[in-house]
Parts: structure tokens; sequence; C-alpha cells
């Protein structure tokens, strides 16, 4: 299926491993130019190569407005302008109410809330004067159904929500979308770590099997597409069938 977006140029961050390299690479399948950015210059400037040509390394950390709106910034410059941004990063750390301060709040909302609306910021204006651009965040499958040992993520992660959907609303009719994809278990560093301790990661999965990035990639990919240029101001689940809630 051709998705119409050959030639366009994206920015997808924290695109190093795990989720964001996945949609990179998904993208560049499908002809698109893509800026990918990483902490650490040796690490991004790797999985460039290994998306090839078509992909241009930048070093930015996300867990300031800074960080995030400077790799909009760079990527915009290195591509000669910007039609589509994936917005990710990092998780913040484990935890529940008992364990976790006041204050590490505001540093899981810096880099799971702020860095999304700092790099939409950043793109939309110019989207929108354009008349055609494709905004997806990367989540968690916790906007749904709050993860017990993940109360920062949980917290941040459905603020940013609110945001996006406001957003969606506010800029539809300028020819940009707005989603979300809220990942449940895949095959990513992250999970591996959080998973650590033993168990059957797999145990609540209907589908019987951790997610592959590739295939989550795929799916992003579609929401950049033509085809989906009435699909704005969702939340998609991409969990396996995880989630248990009906709507």
């Amino acid at each position: 299926m051709d998705l119409g977006i050959s030639g366009r140029r994206a920015a997808v961050a924290a695109a190093s491993k795990g989720l964001g390299f996945g949609v990179a690479q998904a993208l560049v399948a499908e002809g698109v130019r893509v800026a990918v950015c990483g902490r650490n210059a040796e690490t991004i400037e790797a999985a460039a190569a290994r998306l090839g040509s078509d992909a241009v390394p930048v070093v930015a950390d996300l867990s300031s407005p800074d960080g995030a709106t400077g790799f909009v910034s760079d990527a915009r410059d290195a591509l000669g302008g910007i039609d589509i941004v994936v917005a990710n990063a990092g998780g913040p750390p484990p935890g529940n109410f008992a364990s976790v301060t006041v204050d590490q709040y505001l540093t899981a909302f810096e880099l799971n809330c702020r860095s999304t609306i700092a790099m939409c910021y950043e793109a939309v204006p110019a989207m929108r004067a354009q008349g055609w651009g494709r905004v997806v965040a990367i989540t968690s499958i916790a906007v749904r159904q709050p993860i017990p040992t993940l109360i920062l993520s949980n917290t941040a992660r459905a603020g940013v929500t609110g945001f996006l959907k406001t957003l969606a609303r506010e800029v539809a009719a300028d020819g940009v979308t707005v989603n979300s994809l809220l990942p449940g278990l895949h095959a990513t560093e992250r999970i591996a770590a959080l998973h650590a301790g033993g168990g059957d990661p797999t145990a609540g999965i209907p589908a019987g099997a951790i997610g592959d990035p590739a295939d989550f990639g795929r799916v992003a990919a579609f929401l950049c597409s033509e085809s989906a240029r009435y699909i704005t101001g969702t939340a998609l689940a991409v969990d396996g069938g995880a989630d248990a809630a009906l709507i």
C-alpha cells in the first residue's frame, strides 16, 4: 500500500532504538526523509547509519523544553522543513505513591508531557501555514489503564493526552492531524528492565506475545499517511488486546 508520503520530512524523537527507531524505519521505507535524535552522539549516529542515507542524526536531550524545541529546529534546518513530528521520550523511573516524591512529578512532566508540547509549538505553526502536517505522539497504554508501578508515567502521559486532544480540534481544519499511540508491551530495553524480576510478561496479553517495534512503526506510519487524513484526536492502543476497556 502506497501511503502517499514519499518525499515528506519527519522529525522522530528518541529514535536511537526501541519504538522510536521502529517508527523511523517504517517512515524511511515509505520514502520519508527523517531526522532522528538521541542524547548520545555515537548511538544516534549508528542508528541513522542503520536507517540509511535518508536519515540525519541530531543530538538532543528532550528532558527540557529547550532541548525538545532545539531538536525540531535542527531537524527543520537539516531537512529543509518539517511535515511530520513523532514525539517520543524515554519513560520516568518506576514507583508508587509511597516511594515517589513530589519533585519527581515535575521531572516526569518535563520529559513526558512538556517535551511533546514544546515540539508541537515549534513545528505545528508551519504545518498549518502549508496546509499539511502530521503529529504522532508515543505515550503509553497507561493513559487508558494506569499501571500500578508507574505512577509518574501514568500522570505525565495522561496530561499530554489532554493537550493533544485539544490541539487536534484546533488545527484539524488546517490539514494537520494530531494523534497518539498507546503502546503496550513491546520488545524494547525499557520493558526488559521493568520485567527483569521475572514472571511471564505475556500474561494478560490476549495475543500471547510481546509486540514487535517494527510492527508498531508501521502503525505510526499509517497515521502519517494521506489515507489517514480523516483520523485526528485519537489515542490508539497498540497492545495485543491487553486493554480491557470497552472504548
